[in-house]
């Protein structure tokens, strides 16, 4: 029996032993506190432990509550650093204090500094600052509810090595704010390609305003049919992949090899329909002969090709250079010493689709550079031939991380009462087939962080849709336009928050366009304007509408920087059917010349992309798209 009471008693100390305090993953060294507010810290320990946290000599007592969670709130600090914060016997060192900005959205807010590198190159390698820190939500979802906690991660400072993989606009937005107030920076990123508005609602404000949607998540908390459906897909995504392989001629005849005879193979221009088919499904070749010269023969080289719809394995010489699963991410391969040989070289794609037809993607480079800055352009004209021609691969449609809530709960939720100075809205793409019911849900993502963070002027800086896809001259019915719109109508109708319009930015055949500087530069003047500089005037907005029979003047809350003739624009009558207009800029007016003999609507840049956009303000910021109603 003493025996026994013996190893209770050891258990017990044991687990006591082991009770420690547990901190939300921000709380690491090397964050960043936000200046000038309240600053929050919270945990879990065992109910009824006492927590003493200790910030620059002060100490702040707690007693962990019944559930184990505790709280303390340091007050307001100016900036500085580096710090010690003890939490008990947790030590966090090189703390800073300064701002702190989440920055949230889907795929335009995930691309990199890699991705973007070329546009950049001297500004990415000669720049490094230990007062920027940047930190990344790691991506999770969760159906059940909100989560206490996101998955591990860390702080790291600016430089090229720590931000290669890190959100462009986040690391962008960094420096400048940085450059603007000189003092630390926290840059937070919580987002994830593809993904609708609605995976970043609370289920609260899902029930209330859009009950299906909360019904759909209801519906995937069986977490068994979940992990059964995802394991079918692999299952079936795997076979279909093995079968095309073991059936693909190219990958048994050595279509990749430098020596294989591709003289009876159809030739076509890259950006014909290199198939010549409606759609296809599975592998296909290209080939192209690429010479080099004796000085370059044997060196290493970067490869360039372009972009891809939609995955590729590319080959020089037989040898595999790079690959890429899917089809937005620029092909960037690197060739090793001894590959390249003088004279003639294979080079050789093994295009992969699973829908659609593969082909290349325009004005993106295709070439060869060599470390001495020589450039090879490829050709436009590639040998081309069917590899393994393939059915759809059968799959239940589904995506988890798309699910209304599951990214609100998983990966927004646990960040707050994170103190922030503000937030960038970085998203939009994936509700372009219900552009007009995008408002309001925008309007409710505003209103339910803020009420999260119990911050009730928290600013917002929203990033308006760039222009994408082919120029047209004529009207369209965008979806990509109605949620422009909604951006500008949600920001308008919301206090503290601003629009950061990139109708300028963007480019017709990639939906990640690269000047993402720019886009940070014009959301750092929209949190200048929110937090610091009132009178800041940014886009340029019309505050009035006048009619004259048919003309149509615009007044605007400031000039435009150019006088004369304006592009993009188009008047409706009664029967809604839009028509070119012409315009001109005279100061702060824009005088319409309708060709509606009586205007009831206008309308600027409403296309998918209004390549002749011109109306800009002096500082160089473009108007915004819009819509509006005139006359009576």
């Amino acid at each position: 029996m003493k025996k026994v009471i013996f190893i209770l008693f050891a258990l017990v100390v044991a687990l006591v032993a082991e009770a420690k305090v547990v901190l939300p993953q921000l709380f690491q060294s090397g964050m960043v506190l936000q200046r000038g507010k309240s600053l929050p810290v919270w945990g879990k320990a065992d109910a009824g432990e006492t927590v003493v946290v200790t910030f620059k000599k002060k100490t702040y007592e707690t007693v962990a509550d019944a559930d184990g969670r505790w709280s303390v709130t340091l007050p307001k600090q100016k900036a500085g650093g580096p710090f010690e914060l003890k939490v008990n016997d947790i030590v966090i060192s090189d703390v800073l204090i300064g701002d702190v900005w989440l920055c949230s959205g889907q795929s335009n807010i995930d691309v990199t500094i890699e991705r973007v590198y070329p546009q950049y190159t001297t500004e990415i390698d000669n720049y490094s600052n230990d007062e920027i820190r940047l930190s990344r939500v790691q991506t999770d979802t969760d159906t059940h509810g909100p989560k206490w906690d996101i998955k591990k991660t860390k702080w790291v400072t600016a430089n090229k090595e720590n931000a290669w993989l890190f959100s462009a606009v986040g690391y962008f937005l960094g420096r400048e704010m940085h450059k603007k107030n000189g003092v630390p920076q926290g840059i937070i990123v919580n987002s994830l390609g593809g993904t609708p508005i609605q995976a970043w609602l609370s289920a609260d404000s899902l029930n209330r305003h859009y009950p299906n949607d909360y019904r759909q998540t209801q519906f995937y908390q069986d977490d068994n049919m979940v992990r059964t459906i995802q394991r079918g897909n692999q299952l079936a995504s795997n076979r279909w992949q093995k079968v095309m392989d073991d059936t693909d001629p190219g990958l048994k005849d050595g279509y990749t090899a430098a020596d294989y005879d591709d003289s009876h193979w159809a030739v076509k221009n890259q950006y014909d329909n290199i198939t010549g088919k409606r759609q296809y499904v599975g592998s296909f070749w290209v080939r192209q002969t690429v010479n080099i010269d004796a000085a370059h023969a044997g060196k290493p080289a970067r490869l360039l090709v372009g972009t891809l719809f939609d995955a590729d394995y590319t080959y020089i010489n037989g040898k595999e250079v790079g690959r890429t699963y899917y089809q937005y991410p620029p092909r960037r391969y690197n060739i090793p010493a001894g590959l390249l040989k003088e004279g003639a070289n294979a080079l050789a794609v093994r295009f992969v689709t699973k829908g659609g037809n593969p082909h290349f993607i325009k004005d993106k480079p295709y070439k060869i550079i060599f470390e001495d800055g020589k450039e090879l352009p490829l050709k436009e004209e590639w040998r081309v031939h069917e590899g393994a021609g393939m059915l759809p691969c059968p799959q239940v449609n589904f995506n988890l991380q798309n699910l209304p809530s599951v990214l609100y709960n998983a990966m927004l939720y646990p960040l707050a009462p994170y103190s922030l100075s503000g937030v960038v809205w970085y998203q939009g793409e994936s509700n372009t087939g219900d552009g007009y019911g995008y408002q309001k849900k925008l309007s409710q993502l505003m209103s339910g962080w803020r009420q999260l963070w119990q911050m009730p002027d928290l600013p917002f800086v929203v990033v308006q849709l760039a222009n994408y896809m082919a120029a047209s001259d004529k009207p369209q019915d965008s979806g990509w336009s109605q949620v422009r719109e909604a951006q500008r109508l949600a920001v308008k109708e919301t206090d503290n928050a601003a629009l950061a319009v990139a109708i300028d930015l963007g480019e017709a055949v990639d939906i990640h366009p690269l000047r993402k500087w720019e886009v940070a530069q014009r959301v750092a003047m929209g949190f200048d304007k929110l937090l610091w500089n009132k009178t800041l005037m940014l886009y340029p907005e019309v505050v009035d509408v006048n009619v004259s029979g048919s003309d149509v003047v615009l007044q605007l809350d400031q000039p435009l920087r150019e006088n004369g003739k304006l592009y993009e624009f188009e008047t409706a009558g009664s029967d809604g059917r839009f028509a070119n207009a012409e315009a001109i800029a005279e100061g702060d007016k824009i005088i319409i010349k309708s060709a509606v003999a009586t205007p009831t609507k206008v309308r600027y840049a409403w296309k998918n992309n209004p390549a002749r956009v011109n109306a800009y303000s002096k500082a160089g910021l473009p108007m915004s798209p819009f819509e509006m109603n005139i006359g009576k």
